[in-house]
């Protein structure tokens, strides 16, 4: 029997998490509400939400963790770090082969919020500020949800 052709991933020249992440992902306040990710998450591009205190990561927020959960909830109550981080130096070919999921917050030793690793629906890639400020200027019409913002980390 023939095995599959294994497709080999594009990362753009990038070795590290730091090289290939977002630089400005969507964070929302510490004062976000669960209903506010819910609202966030109607969009289907979004499959994770970044709560964040300042500059400091606070929980990374994925649609299953707000099951049975009430909108009025803090969103970052609801969210956990554990396998949803990653260091801005670590590599990014074995990232890629390790994710168990498409989005990793990138954050420094100190839990600061550097960027997100965004793998792309491919799986051969990973998403780019350009890709997304391109899908941005496509949506730029849709109403924008409040205590989000997209600014550089």
């Amino acid at each position: 029997m023939e095995q599959p052709e294994v497709t080999e991933p594009d990362f753009r020249g990038a070795s590290t998490v730091g090289e290939a992440m977002l630089r400005a992902p969507k964070v929302l306040v510490a004062s976000a509400t669960v209903g506010e990710v819910r609202a966030l998450f109607e969009d289907d591009h979004v499959h994770a939400a970044l709560v964040v205190s300042g500059e400091t990561l606070l929980g990374v927020v994925e649609r299953p963790d707000l099951e049975g959960l009430p909108d009025a909830l803090p969103a970052h109550r609801a969210g956990r770090l554990t396998g949803r981080v990653v260091s801005p130096e670590a590599d990014l070919y074995a990232t890629w082969l390790s994710m168990s999921r498409r989005r990793l917050a990138v954050v420094d030793g100190n839990g600061q919020l550097l960027g997100l690793l965004c793998l792309k629906r491919s799986g051969r890639g990973f998403c780019s500020d350009a890709d997304v400020a391109a899908r941005g200027a496509e949506n730029a019409g849709r109403a924008a949800t409040s205590g989000i913002s997209a600014s550089p980390l």
